[in-house]
């Protein structure tokens, strides 16, 4: 079985930065991808940022040029660093990983509880 632990929500000021951490653990053998999705109230689940094991990134058209992803293989860790957040990026962040156990071939993928992003005006 996989964990994911996402940290570093809370409640900041227009303008502000955060950074979250989403930590995997347990069965691990590798993980070939990691993303950020998240949700306010009232609408469905968005995807943020992704980045795979090439380290190659991708971003929703809404936080490009704010959000960073990132990912230390050896912590099995991935990273949103968020710049320059709005009140619209008020919403619970959750953790995707794809995750593949020692001695398989396939990879899963697994969710974090999510932890909440409130930026206010």
């Amino acid at each position: 079985q996989v964990q994911l632990v996402e940290s570093g929500g809370g409640l900041v000021q227009a303008g502000g930065s955060l950074r979250l951490s989403c930590a995997a653990s347990g069965s691990i053998g590798s993980i070939n991808y990691m993303a950020w999705y998240r949700q306010a109230p009232g609408n469905q689940r968005e995807f943020i940022a992704s980045i795979d094991s090439a380290d190659i990134s991708r971003y929703a058209d809404s936080v490009k040029g704010r959000f960073t992803i990132s990912r230390d293989n050896t912590k099995n860790t991935a990273y949103l660093q968020m710049n320059s957040l709005k009140p619209d990026d008020t919403a619970v962040y959750s953790c995707n990983a794809h995750v593949r156990a020692p001695l398989t071939y396939y990879y899963n993928p697994y969710w974090g509880q999510g932890t909440q992003v409130t930026v206010s005006s």
